[in-house]
Order: structure tokens, then sequence, then C-alpha cells
């Protein structure tokens, strides 16, 4: 009965805590949008209110949509990223600022970064024989004696943007039915947010 508790317990934790996981950034997201239509809202509405005479509504909204399109413009020009790397070398100088803005830079990096760069997931014995950790493929090569080897970024927890770039015989890498996103909430949530039941595509040959 106390083994079952125990396990009851265990399991009611972990299921609490990923979803406190899954819900931060749902609501930091909603917190987020509802601050830029709010802050343009009040900004651009009474402005537009004394010329049309009356209320616009959703107005904050287009007009957030368009400063974010603009800032996009402008931090991708030459001109811009010098003057956002400024910005961002003064906010590294604020120390609890620093820490929260290259925590949220980083998470957000490895999810642009599992857009473009990450083929899929796979499963490598590291850092000993028996423990398996989860690895991304970025492309492949072929050796002189025509041996294949994939190029696998394996990460760090919780800090998936860092981590070491291997070259492995393909005949060592077991691959995964996980996808991209699947592969990094696990990493970034340290296992806590995983699936149940891991699946192995096929064994590798030796």
């Amino acid at each position: 009965m106390k083994k079952f508790w125990k396990h009851f317990k265990l399991s009611l934790r972990n299921k609490l805590l990923a979803g406190i996981l899954a819900l931060i950034p749902i609501a930091v997201t909603v917190y987020i949008i509802k601050l830029f239509i709010t802050f343009f809202d009040k900004m651009i509405g009474p402005v537009v209110d004394r010329y049309l005479g009356f209320h616009f509504p959703g107005l904050g909204f287009v007009v957030s949509i368009i400063a974010i399109f603009l800032l996009g413009v402008f931090v991708t020009d030459i001109l811009g990223k010098r003057l956002f790397s400024f910005f961002e070398g003064i906010l590294n100088y604020i120390p609890l600022v620093r820490t929260i803005y290259r925590t949220s830079k980083q998470i957000l990096s490895a999810f642009s970064i599992s857009q473009t760069g990450y083929e899929r997931v796979v499963f490598l014995e590291y850092p000993r024989k028996g423990i398996w950790s989860i690895g991304f493929v970025t492309g492949q090569t072929t050796g002189k004696d025509g041996t294949r080897f994939l190029s696998v970024f394996l990460p760090t927890t919780p800090n998936p943007t860092s981590g070491w770039a291997l070259f492995l015989p393909e005949d060592e890498i077991i691959p995964s039915d996980m996808s991209v996103e699947e592969g990094l909430r696990t990493i970034i949530s340290a296992g806590t947010i995983s699936r149940d039941q891991m699946n192995f595509l096929k064994k590798p040959c030796r």
C-alpha cells in the first residue's frame, strides 16, 4: 500500500509539474499580446477617436502587428543589427535583467533553429553504454571507405542552444519517431515533459 501511495504521489507531482510547464508559455504569450494591444490602444486610440469621432475596436491589435513587422525589418537591417547589439550589450550589464533576457533568448533561439537546422530526433549511447541521450541530426557525410556518418547535435539540458557536434557512424544511432518539437520540449523541461513511451524505430547494427 505504501508503495502504491508513493507511486501515486510521484505521478501526481509529475503531472502537475508537466501541466504547469505547459501552461506557462501559453500564459506568457497571452499576457505579452495583451500588453501590446493595451499599450497601442491607449497610445493610438485617443488620437484616432478624436479625428474619427468614434472608437475603432481592434486598432491596438492592428497597430501591434504593424509595429512587430517594422521591428523585424529594423533588426534585420545592417544599422538595425548594430543598434540592437548595442542595446543587448547594455542589458548584459544589468544582473537580473541579463539572466531573464538571456534565458528567454536561448529558448526562443532553440525553437527557431529547430525549424531550419534539425532534420530529425535520434538516440545515441552517451555518456556511456546503456545510457541513452537525445540528439538532433543536422546532416550526413560519407567516409573514404564508404561508411556513412551522421552529424548529430547533442544539446545540454535545460539550455538546448549549447552542446556538442558529433560525427557518428549511422549504424551506431537509433532513429526515433519523436518530432523535433517533442525532442526540444523534453530537453528544455529536463525530461519532465516527455512521452510515456519512447519508441525506437530499429536496433543499431553493430
